[in-house]
Formats: structure tokens, C-alpha cells, sequence
């Protein structure tokens, strides 16, 4: 895997593409444990304040499960605002998952940000907004470029 080191096209926004490998048989539990959660996960979201876009991917006939998103700002207060706020519901995620981090991970967080890290796989970023943060955008305070 590769690190998320890796620069993007955008100046304000990074994007995350954390690749899991779902444990067999978990796929439906896998499923029905993130609609169950989901309200839980969108609010928390929101509270963080920095996430343009977030979804999970399930690849058809595979067990390859992926968390994507686009957040502005560091990784490693992306990854800390996260901790914080789901980190029970990380640690059920992982329970599906056939490899994690140390758990719970609101008490590792160190090796939650290396795993996360290691198992994010670069990719470019288009952004439409380069230089705007999700605050910005929220209070329409944004000038384009």
C-alpha cells in the first residue's frame, strides 16, 4: 500500500481512499451494521466541519469495502476529529474487517493514523472549488479562482 503523502490538484482539499478487505461472510452484516449507523456517521460528519464528500464502496464480487472522502485541512486532524467523534463505531467497522488497527482506536490513535495512512491509496483530486474549505462554503464566503 501506499502512503497519502502524495500532493493533489487541489490546495485545500485531500482525498481519502481508504482501502479494507471485508472479513468473509460479513458482507451483509458489513451492510446492515453501516445503514443502522448511518445517521450516526452523517452527523458526525457534520460536526467535524472539514468533509466535502464521504461514502462507502463496496466492490461487487469481491471483499474489497472502501471509505472515501474529500476533507480539508492536515490528515492527521482529520484522522483525530474522526477518533473522537465515531471512535465505537470505528472499532464495530473493524470488527468486519480482515485486518485493523490496535482497538479501540479512540485509544491508539497513533496506530490508527499509521493504518489508516498505510492502507490509503493516493489518487489525484479534481476539486471545482480548489482553494475553498467546507466553512467557507457553508457561510458562502468563497471567491473562485
Amino acid at each position: 500500500m501506499s502512503s497519502s503523502a502524495v500532493p493533489t490538484t487541489s490546495a485545500v482539499q485531500s482525498p481519502l481512499n481508504l482501502m479494507l478487505t471485508v472479513k468473509p461472510g460479513q458482507t451483509a452484516a458489513l451492510i446492515a451494521y453501516l445503514a443502522e449507523n448511518s445517521s450516526t456517521i452523517d452527523q458526525a460528519l457534520t460536526e467535524v466541519g472539514t468533509v466535502h464528500f464521504a461514502r462507502f464502496l463496496l466492490i461487487p464480487n469481491t471483499q474489497l469495502f472502501f471509505v472515501l472522502t474529500e476533507y480539508d485541512g492536515s490528515f492527521t486532524a482529520y484522522i483525530q476529529a474522526f477518533t473522537k467523534l465515531l471512535g465505537p463505531v470505528f472499532d464495530a467497522l473493524f470488527g468486519f474487517m480482515e485486518y485493523a488497527p490496535p482497538l479501540p482506536v479512540e485509544q491508539n490513535i497513533a496506530a490508527f493514523e499509521a493504518f489508516v495512512e498505510k492502507y490509503n491509496l493516493p489518487s489525484n483530486l479534481y476539486a471545482s472549488y480548489p482553494t475553498c474549505t467546507v466553512q467557507q462554503i457553508w457561510g458562502n464566503g468563497c471567491a473562485q479562482p
